[in-house]
């Protein structure tokens, strides 16, 4: 499928202006949420209508026409529309990651063909993950003699942008990042995605047969992570606000059902401690608990934040990565524990009525299981742990 023409996106100018946009385009879309959930089917409107808002270029450096804005700005653009649809909040999550990545060691040819693109509303998707090999980075695909061949899976967003970028292994063994034009020959997207959560992500797969690589657009991947980097930081940081997100949007679904539909639980009323629902000391009890977990995920989320932007793109040292790298673990991995909490405990909160099907109040936690396990939080407890005990330097491949 084609993606629509549309007018080039006005440039944001602020923070406070992006936030704004991320506001807007979040209502915008919130009364097609169950539907989107229930039906997983591709949001193509709303992805379209994203990478018309300005936002593909906040995170693009000045110097190169964009907005130039820091991590702690796009982690609350993410949480806003995450609290609304998470699968569409992650849609674009790895078109920031090859930003980065192309700012940070792309040539200045790759930066003014990519880069113009992006300005002009024309989103990056990624390639990277493959099924069936030893571990992770064991990668089958292989770009030899100008051409690239292999599958992919997880291609979240790929279905609907412009670019995809597609990790591969050269003849001599190096990893190597190419950009793909979507509608190139040989390039084929399949909607095999189907999943209990994030079902609005269709995530599938994509297959590449002898598609002509253009030999300015490869990048040395492998050379990212030799070096002290933030690129995994920075992504997870992406997940992190999607997982705080889910967890706030739960607890307004919850809020919002207490006050306006639950009725009090006979047994309370027996006891003279409710004529409403939200009179029962149990449900504020409950209630308070779990806004406090938010909150707390909330800070987690703008400290790691603000840490990556006092760093930068580019780390002056591995330890300045490394803190990076454990700031943003301890709010992906209390952020992610926290939404399947809340997800889960806001049924304590609502009663048996909101179990109905047409609340698809489930969906938050469906999302969230489904979202935190991208990556499991025990190794991320497990680095903080190490760092702070021993001072371990976490690892430096990019996931952390």
């Amino acid at each position: 499928m084609g993606v629509a023409e549309q007018a080039r996106p006005t440039l944001i100018a602020s923070g406070a202006e992006a936030v704004d946009a991320a506001g807007r385009f979040a209502a915008s879309m919130a009364g097609g949420v169950i539907g989107r959930d229930r039906a997983g089917s591709l949001p193509v409107a709303e992805l379209a209508q994203f990478d018309a808002s300005g936002l593909l270029g906040v995170t693009v450096p000045r110097k190169h026409g964009g907005s130039g804005l820091p991590p702690s700005v796009l982690a609350e653009v993410v949480r806003t529309i995450a609290a609304v649809d998470p699968a569409v909040a992650q849609g674009p999550q790895s078109h920031y990651l090859f930003t980065d990545v192309v700012a940070a060691f792309g040539s200045e040819g790759q930066r003014r063909r990519l880069f113009a693109d992006v300005l002009a509303g024309r989103r990056i998707a990624n390639a990277l993950a493959e099924r069936g090999g030893a571990h992770a980075q064991d990668l089958k695909t292989r770009l030899s003699a100008g051409r690239l061949n292999g599958r992919k899976y997880y291609a979240t967003g790929a279905l609907t942008a412009h670019w995809i970028a597609v990790t591969a292994v050269d003849d001599t063994g190096r990893l190597t990042l190419v950009f793909i034009e979507r509608e190139a020959d040989g390039v084929s997207l399949d909607e095999d995605w189907n999943v209990m959560g994030q079902r609005a992500t269709v995530s599938g797969s994509v297959s590449f047969e002898n598609v002509v690589v253009d030999p300015e657009l490869v990048l040395d991947y492998a050379h990212c992570f030799e070096v002290p980097q933030q690129f995994g930081a920075r992504a997870q940081l992406y997940h992190a606000s999607i997982q705080v997100g889910i967890a706030g949007g739960a607890l307004r679904d919850a809020r919002e059902f207490v006050v306006g539909k639950a009725r009090p639980f006979f047994e309370a009323a027996w006891a003279g401690w409710a004529d409403r629902a939200l009179d029962d000391p149990h449900t504020i009890h409950r209630f308070g608990e779990l806004a406090t977990r938010v909150a707390a995920a909330e800070a987690l989320l703008r400290e790691a934040a603000h840490t990556l932007d006092e760093i930068g793109l580019v780390p002056a040292d591995e330890d300045a990565a490394a803190r990076g790298s454990i700031a943003v673990a301890r709010a992906k991995a209390f952020g992610s524990e926290t939404a399947v909490h809340v997800a889960s405990d806001l049924f304590s909160l609502t009663g048996a009525s909101a179990a109905d099907e047409r609340h698809d109040l489930d969906r938050h936690w469906r999302n969230a299981r489904t979202h935190a396990s991208h990556d499991p939080a025990d190794w991320k407890y497990h680095h903080i742990g190490r760092y702070l005990l021993a001072g371990v330097l976490p690892p430096n491949h990019g996931q952390l």
